[in-house]
C-alpha cells in the first residue's frame, strides 16, 4: 500500500526527544503555519482515510513543517496537524512498513479529537496513552497487522517513563488495546446478522395525518426490526439454546421474550487482552467474553459464544 512515496536512497532517521507532542499555542509560535506550505496528496489521502474510518468530520489543518517530527497543535484559535515529510518517509523506511507513518498521523488526530488540545498543560502520559489507543484502532479498521500498527512507537519511544510520555511498553500495549478493540468489532459485524440496508422514505405528508394512517404494529413487526437493525451479534447461552439473545448497535445484552425484548445487560470493557469485554447485569452471573467471541464464567468455563 503506497501511503508515502519510498525515497530511492535511505534517509537517516533523524529521532526527535518525544514523539506524538501535544503543543500549545506558545510552544509553536515561532513555525510558520500560516506560511503557504502543502502536504503531499498521498498525506492527504491518508488523513481523509482516518477520518473515514471514525466517521468525523476534519476540523484541523493538515501542514507540512519544518519541525523534528510531528505534533497536534492549537495556534491562533485554530488546529492543525504539523509533520515532517521526511521524518515521515523516513522512519517508513527504518521499520520497513509505510504503516509506520500512518500510525503517526493516528496519533496525532487522536491528540485533536479526544479533546486533548484544548489543555494548556502540553503533553501527559495519559493522554499520550490515548492517542496511542486511538492509533492502534484506526490502524486495524485500515487493515494493519498488530505488529504493523505498533511499528513506529517501539522505534521512537523510551524504554523508561517521563514526565510527558509513558514508556516502551504502556505504549505497546495501548496500541494492542486499540488495535484489539477494533478487531472484535469486525469480527462480531462479520459473525453478526447483516443490517436491512433499505432507507427510510421521506414522509409526505404531515407527520399527524401519517400517524392516524399508519397500520398498528405488532409484536412480530418490533422483533424483526430489532433483528434487522439493531443486532450486532446473536448471543448464543450453552444452558439455554432455544432462548434468544442478542448484543444491539447500542452494546446491550436484549432478551426476546413473549412480551417483547427486554434488556438484561451491557457490555463493558474489563481492560485484559485476552478476555476484553464481558456482560454487566443483574439478571445473568457475570460471562466474560474472549478476543475469538467465546463466553466465559469466572471458573474458566465455556457457557456460550456469539455467533
Amino acid at each position: 500500500m503506497p501511503y508515502f512515496r519510498k525515497l530511492t536512497v535511505a534517509l537517516g532517521l533523524i529521532l526527535a526527544p518525544v514523539l506524538g507532542q501535544v503543543a500549545t499555542a506558545a510552544s509553536v509560535a515561532a513555525v510558520p503555519v500560516t506560511a503557504t506550505v502543502t502536504s503531499t496528496a498521498d498525506t492527504r489521502d491518508i488523513v481523509q482515510e482516518i477520518i473515514n474510518v471514525v466517521g468525523l468530520k476534519p476540523r484541523f489543518e493538515l501542514r507540512a513543517a519544518d519541525i523534528d517530527n510531528a505534533a497536534a497543535v492549537v495556534y491562533n484559535g485554530k488546529r492543525y496537524i504539523l509533520y515532517s515529510e521526511r521524518f515521515l518517509m523516513a522512519i517508513n523506511n527504518a521499520v520497513h512498513t509505510d504503516w509506520a507513518g500512518v500510525s503517526i498521523l493516528a496519533h496525532e488526530i487522536g491528540h485533536h479529537l479526544n479533546g486533548h488540545t484544548l489543555s494548556r498543560s502540553g503533553s501527559n502520559p495519559g493522554d499520550e496513552l490515548e492517542a496511542d489507543e486511538f492509533s492502534g484502532f484506526v490502524l486495524r479498521k485500515m487493515g494493519a497487522s498488530m505488529a504493523e500498527a505498533q511499528a513506529a512507537i517501539n522505534l521512537l519511544s523510551e524504554e523508561e517513563n517521563s514526565r510527558s510520555h509513558p514508556g516502551r511498553s504502556y505504549r505497546l500495549a495501548a496500541i494492542s488495546k486499540g488495535w484489539r478493540s477494533a478487531n472484535n468489532q469486525l469480527l462480531a459485524s462479520a459473525n453478526g446478522p447483516q443490517p436491512d440496508q433499505r432507507a427510510i422514505e421521506p414522509m409526505r405528508t404531515k407527520p399527524r395525518m401519517a400517524q392516524q394512517q399508519a397500520p398498528r404494529t405488532t409484536s412480530a413487526a418490533q422483533t424483526a426490526s430489532l433483528d434487522s437493525r439493531m443486532v450486532l451479534s446473536k448471543v448464543v447461552f450453552s444452558k439455554a439454546p432455544r432462548e434468544q439473545f442478542y448484543l444491539t448497535s447500542r452494546l446491550h445484552l436484549v432478551h426476546l421474550t413473549k412480551d417483547g425484548p427486554k434488556v438484561v445487560g451491557r457490555l463493558a470493557k474489563t481492560g485484559n487482552p485476552d478476555y476484553p469485554y464481558y456482560f454487566e447485569s443483574d439478571y445473568i452471573k457475570t460471562v466474560f467474553i474472549s478476543d475469538e467471541g467465546l463466553l466465559v464464567n469466572r471458573q474458566g468455563q465455556q457457557v456460550g459464544h456469539l455467533s
